[in-house]
This record gives structure tokens, C-alpha cells and sequence, in this order.
């Protein structure tokens, strides 16, 4: 018996190919390096001046905290407008992009398409576009976060929707029960904890993005890193990146408990 068992246990994966697997990642590396042109000594030869530049973020400027306030709230806003609106535009085309939802391939595959093709965009290259189109302000800035965010929840919702149990599509549809009401009474009440997880996490990105946004003139607190990186007042910039990531902390901090709930 002991013997039939040792013959259906599979084979330890020969050490041949984690050494090949290794050999491939290091000349990868290696050559990635050269055609960057990067190097370790580079590294080692920059680090005394990124120590001057951390001497001279501290110790942070406290004063400066009253001056940033209304932009961080600024910032704040527009995720959360941006995440809302995005999500609300990523409903209709999860269901068009997902194939159990919309069978068509003439109709999800150029959905997805699309969605691929706007999370190919980045977030700063969207706000320099809407800013050339709508002028300097939050607006834009609104409006790149909408983007980004209708591309990321869409793409994760429809993989949650390609995954629901059909069995009570299939009773539904043998009782005689509408697309529409299939969607609403078979689909959403499977995926929803999901879809809402998918927000607040797209809302925790937003405001992390919405901190830079303003260095191409979207508004929020991205503004003041541009002034005072460009005064070269780098203690009112040490402020900023502390009130930031302060305010990131919390948030993902409340995002997280909420997902806890839902799921």
C-alpha cells in the first residue's frame, strides 16, 4: 500500500529549474540596468545629497499647517466625487463587458477594450488633457478621477460578475423573470459587498492620487508641493507629505473596517 502511495505522490519540482529561473531574472535585471543606464554606484554616490535633502525637510514647518487645510479638504472633495461618479459609470459597463451578463462578443469585447484602453491612461496625463480642455481648478481634476476610477472598478466588478453562482439566473429566467429583473434580483445582491469594496478601495487610490494632481494644475494640495518644491522650501514640504499621509492613514484605516463589514 505504502508503495502505490509513493508512486502517486508527484515529484518535487527538480532544483535544475529554480536555479534556470533565477539565471533568467538576474540577466533580466542586469540588462534592464544597461539600457536604463542605472547603475549601484549611481545609488551610492546620490545618497549624501538625499541625506542634505532630508536635513533640510527638517524639522517640518508647523506654521505652514493652517495655509493647506482648505486644500487638503479640496483634495478630499474631489476623490470622493470622482470616485462616486466613476462608480455609477462603471455599473453599465461591468454588465456590458461581463461575458455571463451580455453574451454578445461584438458587444464585451469592445468594452473591455475600452476599459483597457482607459486604464492605460495615466491619472496625470488625464488631468493635463481635462485642464487643457476645461482650464485650471478641482474641475479637472474631478473629471481625470472619474476616469480612472470608472476603469478600475469596472474591470474588477465585471471579474466578480464572470464568477456569481447562474443557478438563480436559471430560476429566474424558467419562471419567466426579464433580463432587467435577473440583473436586479440574481446578479446585484451577489456582487454588491464586492462593488462597494471595489469603491472604497478606488476612493483610498483617489485621494493619493488627488495629492498630485495639482502639479499640472488640477487643484487640491498637489498645488503647494509644486510652489514649495519649486522655492525650494522643502520644510513646508515635509508639512504637506505629513498632514498627507496623516489623512491617507485615516482613511484607509475607516476603508478598511467598512470592507470588513461588507465582506
Amino acid at each position: 500500500m505504502s508503495t502505490n502511495t509513493e508512486k502517486l505522490r508527484p515529484k518535487a519540482p527538480r532544483k535544475l529549474k529554480h536555479y534556470f529561473t533565477a539565471a533568467i531574472l538576474i540577466i533580466l535585471l542586469w540588462r534592464s540596468a544597461v539600457l536604463t543606464d542605472s547603475s549601484l554606484g549611481e545609488l551610492v554616490s546620490g545618497l549624501p545629497n538625499m541625506l542634505d535633502l532630508l536635513k533640510e525637510m527638517f524639522p517640518p514647518k508647523w506654521s505652514y499647517f493652517e495655509k493647506i487645510v482648505d486644500a487638503m479638504l479640496e483634495t478630499i472633495r474631489m476623490a470622493l466625487v470622482g470616485t462616486t461618479l466613476g462608480a455609477i459609470l462603471a455599473v453599465p459597463v461591468a454588465l456590458f463587458s461581463a461575458s455571463n451578463i451580455t453574451v454578445s462578443r461584438w458587444l464585451h469585447h469592445p468594452v473591455r477594450l475600452l476599459l483597457n484602453l482607459i486604464r492605460t491612461i495615466p491619472d496625470l496625463l488625464l488631468a493635463s488633457i481635462f485642464v487643457a480642455i476645461f482650464g485650471l481648478g478641482p474641475l479637472p481634476g474631478i473629471f481625470a478621477l472619474t476616469v480612472f476610477s470608472l476603469g478600475l472598478i469596472a474591470k474588477l466588478t465585471y471579474e466578480a460578475l464572470e464568477t456569481i453562482d447562474q443557478g438563480p439566473l436559471e430560476a429566474m429566467t424558467s419562471a419567466g423573470a426579464n433580463k432587467i429583473q435577473r440583473i436586479v434580483f440574481g446578479v446585484i445582491p451577489q456582487v454588491q459587498a464586492h462593488f462597494m469594496s471595489y469603491v472604497l478601495y478606488a476612493f483610498e487610490i483617489n485621494v493619493r492620487a488627488a495629492a498630485v494632481l495639482g502639479l499640472v494644475g488640477a487643484g487640491g494640495i498637489g498645488h503647494y508641493y509644486e510652489v514649495t518644491l519649486g522655492f525650494l522650501e522643502y520644510n513646508k514640504t515635509c508639512t504637506i507629505i505629513l498632514f498627507t499621509l496623516a489623512v491617507v492613514l485615516i482613511i484607509d484605516y475607516a476603508s478598511t473596517k467598512l470592507r470588513e463589514k461588507l465582506l
